[in-house]
């Protein structure tokens, strides 16, 4: 019976243990200074806006642009997948990764565009 008891306890012990492991793991910070984001050895999400400026490229199912915060920081992206929908229309960029070796490696993109409901109420508006 007293087996029984430390077999149940180590199963719940190794449940906790895993459940805080994936927790901690899954706590992303969002950031947007990309200063801080390149000094930063950790995932996290940035946001700021697309640099339109420069060319930006995507080959082998690989895409590249640039972005920059509202300081001015540009920092390099390079997303493995597709180009997002509307990608040239969006007012900003949220990008999930780790900046390495001079360059941010997205593991997901999202963008935000303008949206249909504010050009509607400016039409209301005038």
């Amino acid at each position: 019976m007293n087996k029984k008891y430390m077999i149940g306890g180590g199963i719940i012990v190794v449940f906790l243990g895993i459940m805080i492991y994936l927790f901690t793991q899954s706590n992303i910070g969002y950031e947007n200074d990309l200063t801080k984001v390149i000094n930063s050895q950790k995932m996290v999400r940035a946001t700021g806006a697309w640099v339109k400026e420069k060319d930006w490229e995507y080959k082998n199912s690989q895409f590249i642009f640039y972005m920059k915060d509202e300081k001015g920081t540009e920092m390099k992206v390079i997303y493995n997948g597709a180009m997002p929908n509307n990608f040239e229309h969006a007012t900003s960029v949220v990008v999930t990764g780790k900046y390495q070796q001079g360059v941010f490696h997205a593991k997901d993109i999202l963008t935000k565009c303008p949206s249909k409901y504010q050009d509607a109420e400016a039409a209301k508006k005038s």
